[in-house]
């Protein structure tokens, strides 16, 4: 059986959903869940269809509703509020954080790197010379 979180409480100043399962206290940061939301947006529809979140340090938790006696579903900022938070997966979120947040940050960079060679290739692109007739 999958825990259950005891406490869940919003810190709107630091942008922070505390999680409290049996002893163990967790603190999410609203990017780290927005970047991680369990919908169909960002996760797709089955595997290799994710879509990477980008620009989301300054989004803010507006609201947390509750599913039922399973889940949460989290709203942002940024108007997305379709994933809905199952105990398993937050849980998952929780007790995988730092390293979660390692495999964003190391996509991101990929990301970024990426756009800077698809740039530098566009601004120094190989043109067929033509001798003049």
């Amino acid at each position: 059986m999958s825990p259950v979180p005891s406490k869940i409480k919003l810190h709107r100043k630091s942008c922070i959903l505390e999680l409290v399962f049996a002893e163990e206290v967790f603190h999410l940061p609203a990017e780290y869940l927005r970047v991680h939301s369990p919908s169909a947006e960002v996760k797709g529809h089955g595997a290799g269809e994710e879509v990477l979140q980008l620009n989301k340090e300054n989004v803010t938790i507006t609201g947390i509703e509750p599913q039922g006696n399973y889940a949460i579903k989290l709203i942002f900022s940024d108007g997305h509020d379709s994933g809905i938070y199952a105990w398993p997966y937050l849980y998952q979120l929780c007790s995988h954080q730092q390293e979660k947040w390692q495999q964003y940050q190391q996509k991101v960079e990929q990301h970024k790197a990426s756009e800077a060679e698809q740039a530098e290739a566009a601004i120094t692109s190989t043109v067929r010379w033509v001798e003049p007739e």
